[in-house]
């Protein structure tokens, strides 16, 4: 365990440029640096505007934010609401300390008390360290589907062409 007093709380609009480290340094460490476009304005925006579509928690030591889970809602047309986990992020000089559990339980806690019929949550195949951690949660690993997405840009072509 960590040896600094975490506490782990709601997110505020305050911590949003702590937050939007952390999520490049995710980005870092998934290989994946360029791919973040948020800014803080979205998350401003999506987080704290007049529909809000996501939440989350931090973890904060003495000095400062060291990790963060957001989540947001999910329906499934087989089991009704659900919570999304976006991400779990702890600081690398923090990992190994504790704080992941520390935020995935308040996580789930909070998908209880939304009255959530359960969460769900991706993870990279070679990201081992983070597959370790959700087996300890007797969690189900599915490789039986395929991850799609779509980028705003490939949209806009797709329909512009559509329309010729």
């Amino acid at each position: 365990m960590t040896s600094a007093k975490i506490n782990i709380r709601t997110g505020q609009r305050k911590d949003l440029p702590r937050v939007l480290e952390l999520i490049k340094e995710l980005a870092e460490y998934e290989k994946a640096p360029l791919e973040v476009t948020n800014t803080l304005e979205l998350m401003e925006q999506d987080g704290f505007g007049a529909n809000p579509i996501y939440g989350f928690f931090v973890a904060e030591d003495e000095k400062e934010i060291v990790g963060l889970s957001l989540y947001y809602w999910r329906y499934s047309t087989w089991k009704g609401k659900r919570l999304y986990l976006e991400d779990i992020i702890v600081t690398e000089k923090e990992r190994g300390a504790g704080i992941g559990k520390l935020l995935f339980d308040r996580t789930m806690q909070h998908s209880l008390d939304s009255n959530c019929t359960g969460m769900m949550w991706q993870v990279l195949n070679w990201n081992e360290p983070a597959i370790r951690f959700y087996k300890k949660y007797s969690t189900k690993l599915d490789d039986g589907w395929t991850n799609c997405q779509l980028e705003r840009e490939q949209i806009k072509n797709l329909l512009k062409a559509d329309q010729k």
